[in-house]
């Protein structure tokens, strides 16, 4: 058996450990994120040229769990995770430009491939008689939908979703809380920043650990980050194929997990070029590319509100892999989108191409429309389905976006959540209460 690739926190305690329990656990002891002690570097010709997204998955993330448990299963896990297409379309506004699509899984937004693929690993590190476990997410809008629909009867599984109340679409309101069975929603009286804050402590609090296993699904987890490199990879390979020249990216930015994956792919060795991170309203990580020193703020309300971040966790991962500001600032670019300009360029193209956007993949259109001429070798990438903001996208193209059938189907169960404070004592007490009432567990 190889030797194993091991992970430490951002923070830098002196703890290493295996994927296995960095999947368990979500985030590391000391309060930070689990990173690999340093990323693979790959070479081109290790992908297998008409290999499937599920095929340059495996090739790209065998360093990841190489010695471990899950090496020889890693193959069927992403067979089983990434069952649905993330195809790289051309847009019909840009000459020589692309859209990414991924949000063709069960909720309609890129969070299932990272949701699906900690499913399939959990099913693997599981035993029967295993304590059940809990799974908390913290969710501005898509990941809670994702987490549940991947875990949604998973033996000795339970699923915590808690997100802020009127700050998520009507129709991502109603994913989160239509599940039922092992999935609880709470409607959190705050911001996602507070709902993040509160997961956080919850993993941290060793009282409470004891009383009933916490793990995470957020992209704090590495288990879920990693996965994500997955449709950057396979999109920046098929192109380089065809036009041998790198693949550049707009990537719609919230808690950066998902830019992060970019990043890394890149690190990797990888074909990708230029990354522009779009941004809403919540201006942290635009400010701080601009020169500003990097300073977390409360999360404001937007149209993209599952951008609606304010203290995106991920940085902590940006940090590690670029721990200098300069040399971090030249490896990215940012610019924040205001809600007139979302609404603007959803009409715009609306109109007079025929595509329609959801706010979130609006902002990062908005980057590639600023750009002049230059569009050739660019992906926007579209993170969610216009059908899940039908409250923002429909007023504004006037008339009615369809609705994929997973979605619709999701919209047809009844939906409840539980309503909650926005502190951290109020998810403890509730996850205690859970202890003394014991609720059914899948399985």
């Amino acid at each position: 058996m190889s030797e194993p690739l091991h992970y430490r926190s951002t923070r830098g305690g002196q703890h290493a450990a295996r994927i296995e329990e960095v999947i368990a656990a979500g985030l590391a002891p000391d309060g930070g994120l689990y990173v690999p002690e340093a990323l693979p570097y790959l070479d081109l010709a290790a992908f297998d040229p008409h290999g499937s997204l599920a095929d340059t998955a495996a090739t790209l993330l065998a360093p990841f769990f190489r010695g471990t448990a899950l090496a020889a299963e890693l193959p069927t896990i992403c067979r089983e995770a990434l069952d649905f297409e993330v195809p790289l379309r051309p847009l019909a506004s840009h000459e020589g430009a692309s859209v990414l699509e991924l949000f063709h899984g069960p909720s309609a937004a890129f969070k299932d491939v990272g949701a699906r693929f900690l499913a399939a690993c959990f099913r693997r590190l599981r035993r029967a008689g295993d304590t059940p476990l809990t799974i908390l997410v913290a969710t501005s809008g898509d990941t809670g939908a994702a987490v549940a629909a991947a875990f949604h009867r998973q033996p000795g599984m339970r699923v915590v979703i808690l997100y802020p109340d009127g700050r998520v679409s009507p129709r991502q309101a109603h994913q989160l809380g239509c599940f039922g069975d092992n999935v609880q929603a709470l409607r959190v009286a705050g911001s996602f920043d507070d709902c993040q804050r509160m997961v956080k402590a919850a993993l941290n609090d060793g009282a409470v650990q004891a009383l009933t296993p916490l793990s995470s699904a957020n992209s704090i987890s590495l288990g879920r980050l990693l996965p994500q490199m997955s449709y950057y990879a396979h999109a920046a390979l098929g192109w380089w194929r065809r036009h041998r020249a790198p693949l550049n990216f707009i990537v719609p930015t919230g808690n950066l997990g998902n830019a992060l994956a970019c990043v890394w792919v890149r690190e990797m060795g990888l074909p990708v070029g230029e990354i522009h991170l779009a941004c809403n309203a919540n201006a942290a990580l635009s400010d701080y590319f601009d020169g500003d020193p990097y300073r977390p703020r409360p999360a404001v309300p937007t149209l993209a509100n599952a951008m609606d971040v304010g203290a995106p966790s991920n940085f902590e991962r940006l940090r590690w892999t670029f721990p200098r500001d300069y040399e971090l600032r030249v490896q990215l670019h940012a610019v924040s989108v205001d809600d007139d300009t979302i609404g603007a360029t959803i009409v715009r193209h609306a109109r007079q191409h025929g595509e329609v956007f959801c706010p979130h993949t609006a902002t990062a259109v908005h980057l590639l429309d600023d750009m002049g001429a230059t569009h050739a070798s660019w992906a926007v990438v579209a993170t969610a389905h216009p059908a899940k903001f039908d409250s923002v996208v429909e007023p504004l193209i006037g008339r009615r976006v369809e609705v994929p059938p997973a979605l619709a189907a999701m919209l047809q169960r009844p939906a409840s959540a539980e309503p909650l404070p926005a502190s951290d004592a109020a998810l403890k007490a509730w996850l205690r209460r859970q202890v003394e009432q014991p609720q059914a567990v899948a399985g």
